[in-house]
């Protein structure tokens, strides 16, 4: 389509109901790895996207229910695997966000080359420099793969880029190692926060 036509000046009028934030149910669905209890998503955005996501995480061994539908529940009682469906990161930018809750679940993640703008616009280097400093350790492996034997630790870093999943993938490791971890120079609008807070996570922003 190279030509749109607008007739304007006419009422406008109705009702439409608004699903929710694909960059926000991507983070939750993710941080869905960190526990072993049942979860609840609501006013999830019924979009390519999230299908793909939801099939990672049954290829991880998670229970997922509602897929197609607003309402997601997610149970990731069992994880048995630490790599990913490589075809299915492949087809997902966002795939990039269950590095921390591997590594927090198996101690190790292996994940192929993520789908979307990777490697052409956006890199990474700042979700390696978070997990790195956090106790992850390059290993052998396909693709990008890291070892927590130790499991992960509280850091104060200060990131090398403010990006968005960057800080996401930063928060979401934060959220198992045990203590305080301070992130400098994050991106101000990550998204699943809040979902970490009712996992039981604390989160401060501080300006």
């Amino acid at each position: 389509m190279s030509t749109l036509m607008i007739q304007g000046g006419q009422r406008l009028e109705g009702r439409i109901t608004v699903e929710g934030n694909k960059n926000a149910a991507l983070p939750l669905m993710a941080a869905c790895l960190l526990t072993d209890q049942a979860c609840v998503l609501t006013n999830v955005p019924r979009i390519r996207d999230v299908d793909v996501m939801a099939a990672l995480l049954a290829d991880l061994g998670a229970d997922v229910d509602g897929v197609g539908s607003s309402t997601l529940g997610i149970c990731c009682r069992t994880i048995t695997k630490d790599e990913p469906d490589a075809a299915l990161v492949g087809r997902l930018r966002g795939s990039v966000l269950l590095l921390g809750p591997l590594l927090a679940r198996r101690r190790r993640a292996c994940l192929a080359a993520p789908g979307g703008d990777f490697p052409t616009r956006r890199t990474l280097s700042t979700h390696v420099q978070a997990l790195t400093a956090m106790g992850a350790r390059p290993a052998e492996g396909a693709g990008l793969t890291l070892d927590a034997q130790d499991g992960l630790r509280p850091v104060s870093i200060y990131l090398e880029e403010a990006s968005v999943t960057g800080t996401e993938t930063a928060l979401l490791a934060a959220a198992a190692a045990p203590g305080v971890t301070q992130l400098r120079h994050a991106a101000r609008e990550p998204h699943g926060v809040e979902n970490l807070e009712s996992l039981g996570a604390r989160v401060a922003r501080v300006t």
